[in-house]
């Protein structure tokens, strides 16, 4: 069997090349992504069974394929129900596992032989969107340590945003699976009477307990200007679910942290790269924001499918969004997942930037169904006779 050793090395290298570009538009380094993408999936058809009987079922097959948008992708719920790893799951430097489950054997397994293209793909992606005009800043982490949720891809992810990027004073308020409260309630006061900016980082429902303690105890702090926050995921918290723009409000009124300074990212176990808000940076650059999206790192690319058909959809056409990551090496770079979303029009940005798309929530109904028939396809591809 091939070596990945070499393969590792040139994604990694393309991603630190295309992230010290200013210009991240897609369009001059297409048929670089290609070209990866492609020796990529060869890579993974080879090296990952249950992956390379479902894409032979469906005759996609190393040489066959022109192009990014032919590789299969796999459905999310695949990585809950067969191991889709390239290497032999005891020598992977980590296993990520999705949370939310009440069975523990059936949480999403994601596993990385290493995690070099992970921390390049976080570390340039989050300095582009979050840290736009500095290096570092403090970080105030309202999660518990890696240490502590070794399984974690968000635990891992927030760490190294501090490795990468923390000032002294960084660090996090989650112990024992309970926020810290006092001790946080005690460096924001600190750091409102220093006046030096700080970056809060975490997931969007212990923003959620945060902010309910702070009205409970008609709390309010000035944090000083540049100072911002980063949240993730959904908005339910403790007693109420709250909105993406209440959300951001409070963020204005309990810690005076002004709305372009909110940056929202999506993320997920089973891919390696994360999707940022476009704003802070377009706001840091002088220019109009525009309505919120996410935007796509030149080392991936996010595609719109009819649930049903799993055809491409046409830019403002509502459907599940299907993800080709390059940073994912050690699994599937093509996974398509349940949420739904729209991409945007390429006159909408501009040709400087790369492509946006908006992310609208879970698939439901006949949305739903799709992701379920295409689990289905991989689960009997499976179980049937093949490669």
């Amino acid at each position: 069997m091939r070596g990945s050793g070499g393969l590792d090395r040139r994604i990694e290298a393309w991603i630190e090349h295309a992230a010290g570009r200013d210009d991240w538009g897609h369009v001059p380094l297409e048929e670089d992504f290609n070209a990866l993408a492609l020796e990529l999936f060869a890579y993974q058809y080879e090296r990952n069974r249950p992956y390379r009987r479902y894409c032979s079922r469906r005759g996609a097959e190393p040489g066959r394929l022109a192009r990014w948008s032919e590789i299969p992708p796999v459905p999310i719920d695949a990585f809950k129900e067969l191991t889709l790893s390239c290497e032999p799951p005891r020598e992977a430097a980590a296993v990520f596992m999705t949370s939310g489950s009440t069975d523990p054997t059936r949480r999403g397994r994601n596993y990385h032989p290493h995690l070099r293209l992970y921390d390049a793909s976080l570390r340039h992606n989050f300095a582009r969107h979050f840290l736009p005009n500095r290096k570092r800043i403090r970080l105030l982490v309202l999660n518990a340590r890696s240490e502590e949720l070794p399984n974690s891809s968000l635990a891992y992810f927030l760490g190294r945003l501090v490795d990468f990027h923390g000032a002294p004073g960084s660090g996090f308020f989650v112990r024992d699976g309970r926020l810290d409260l006092e001790g946080l309630l005690a460096v924001l006061r600190e750091a409102e009477v220093d006046g030096e900016p700080i970056g809060l980082l975490g997931a969007s429902f212990a923003y959620v307990h945060l902010l309910d303690a702070l009205e409970e105890a008609d709390l309010s702090f000035g944090l000083s200007e540049g100072s911002r926050v980063l949240d993730t995921g959904g908005f339910k918290g403790r007693s109420r679910e709250v909105s993406a723009e209440t959300l951001r409000a409070l963020f204005g009124e309990r810690l005076g942290v002004p709305d372009p300074f909110c940056v929202n990212y999506y993320g997920m176990t089973e891919i390696s790269t994360q999707y940022y808000d476009h704003g802070l940076r377009r706001h840091l650059m002088g220019e109009p924001a525009g309505p919120r999206h996410k935007t796509v790192p030149p080392w991936a690319r996010i595609s719109v499918v009819d649930p049903e058909t799993r055809e491409p959809l046409a830019a403002g056409e509502r459907g599940l969004i299907v993800h080709h990551d390059l940073a994912n090496r050690g699994s599937c770079l093509a996974v398509l997942t349940e949420d739904v979303g729209y991409l945007l029009p390429p006159g909408s940005i501009p040709e400087s930037e790369p492509p946006g798309f908006v992310l609208l929530g879970r698939a439901k109904g006949t949305e739903a169904r799709g992701c379920s028939v295409a689990l289905d396809e991989l689960l009997a591809a499976d179980r049937g006779p093949g490669v």
